[in-house]
């Protein structure tokens, strides 16, 4: 039986078909190819030792970080950053985190990416590229604030947060940074809150004549009311510190004035923060948008989906409430004052999180402020080349701006 030839046109459009598989092959090994020479991937560390301490995860597994040893003239040179991963505020949050990676180092990704701020080509981190650099894990659930002695048997939650850190700083300084002459401690969302709360106590840790500043990306959360009027943060962080034993971690000028639970908001500790520190921030902060201002709680019938996953479609009355929010932060921000030790980058964007993304922090089209990158703000602040305290304009005026959009409404940090 004679078999039909394919037709002409069946031909063309294989030979289409393929040109087109050729193509998405060839532009998936190019950007393979670019996040390969972007970033780099560095090996789990677990400090093993700490567990006698009882510096344990919240499921009592050991803590971790990730570390990429600096080199030439950055090897006294040390960025100590905190990951983030938001809170949990009572046993039963607690307890769906416990077997995360959020609350156990045994579900930790063995393997993370370092790039930006943590990169080591001078391209693309032309301040820091040499220097040792660290991302400490986060499992806690509480800003490694917590210290609760006692340990439920029936749930097995460790609240330890704040001897997690005393151990892994003590881990670091072993392994060199008892030597360092410049150190970074900075942190990123629940991390850059760390970062705040902890930065005088960090630097008490460090050598005498260390240069130590830290960095707080992404962690000025404010206290704000949400958009059904209830003081929806404000309760949660009380719930934080309550749960994990917070208070007797958290700045001593804060706690002699105000409830505990009022000096988990930076707004009520930056002021007295002595330790020189940068804050980096978007005015419109994507998570406190979607967590903070308009929760699910607060939104019952979902009227903020849409907007939170996508500033651009917001309605003009959400748009004008998020407009009050930054207005909101703005005042927030000032209780940081006028030191020039505090040095800041508030840009207009509906971000989270600007410096561990290589296109965020140093890139041709990263955002901008006095047509200065997040990099070169921060390097010519540590350095003391040049102070940096800049707020943009609002929103939509900043082109640069890397507005994030959302696939769904998960809690990302």
């Amino acid at each position: 039986m004679n078999k039909q030839l394919p037709s002409t046109a069946y031909l063309q459009l294989l030979r289409m078909e393929s040109q087109r598989r050729s193509h998405f092959l060839y532009l998936l090994a190019c950007m393979l190819l670019f996040l390969k020479a972007e970033g780099i991937s560095v090996s789990i560390s677990f400090v093993d030792n700490a567990v006698a301490k009882g510096a344990v995860c919240l499921d009592g597994s050991p803590p971790a970080y990730h570390f990429d040893k600096g080199f030439g003239a950055g090897i006294n040179n040390w960025i100590v950053h905190v990951e983030g991963g938001g809170w949990c505020n009572n046993v039963t949050t607690c307890l769906a985190r416990r077997d995360t990676r959020l609350g156990s180092s045994k579900k930790m990704d063995t393997q993370v990416s370092f790039s930006g701020f943590f990169s080591n080509k001078q391209k693309f981190n032309p301040d820091f590229y040499n220097w040792n650099r660290i991302k400490v894990r986060y499992c806690d659930g509480a800003s490694f604030t917590g210290d609760v002695e006692a340990v439920d048997p029936a749930t097995n939650l460790h609240f330890r947060g704040a001897r997690i850190f005393a151990a892994v700083i003590e881990d670091f300084l072993a392994k060199g940074m008892k030597n360092a002459q410049n150190v970074i401690f900075s942190g990123c969302s629940a991390g850059g809150l760390t970062t705040i709360l902890l930065c005088d106590r960090f630097r008490a840790l460090l050598p005498p004549g260390a240069k130590v500043k830290c960095l707080a990306d992404a962690g000025y959360f404010i206290n704000v009311k949400d958009v059904s009027g209830a003081p929806h943060i404000e309760e949660f962080y009380s719930q934080v510190v309550k749960t994990h034993g917070s208070e007797k971690n958290l700045p001593l000028s804060c706690t002699s004035r105000l409830s505990p639970g009022l000096c988990f908001f930076p707004q009520n500790v930056a002021s007295q923060i002595s330790t020189p520190i940068f804050f980096i921030n978007a005015a419109y902060d994507s998570w406190q948008v979607k967590n903070i201002l308009a929760p699910g709680v607060a939104d019952p019938h979902g009227q903020w989906h849409n907007c939170k996953l996508d500033i651009k479609k917001c309605s003009p009355d959400q748009l004008s409430i998020i407009q009050g929010f930054r207005n909101d932060f703005l005042k927030a921000l000032s209780a940081v004052g006028n030191s020039p030790s505090k040095g800041m980058f508030i840009d207009g964007c509906y971000a989270h999180c600007q410096t561990g993304m290589q296109e965020t922090w140093l890139r041709n089209d990263s955002p901008l402020l006095a047509n200065t990158s997040i990099a070169k703000a921060v390097g010519d602040w540590f350095y003391d080349r040049k102070p940096f305290r800049q707020t943009d304009c609002a929103y939509p005026c900043n082109p640069t701006c890397h507005n994030r959009v959302f696939d769904d409404d998960r809690q990302e940090e």
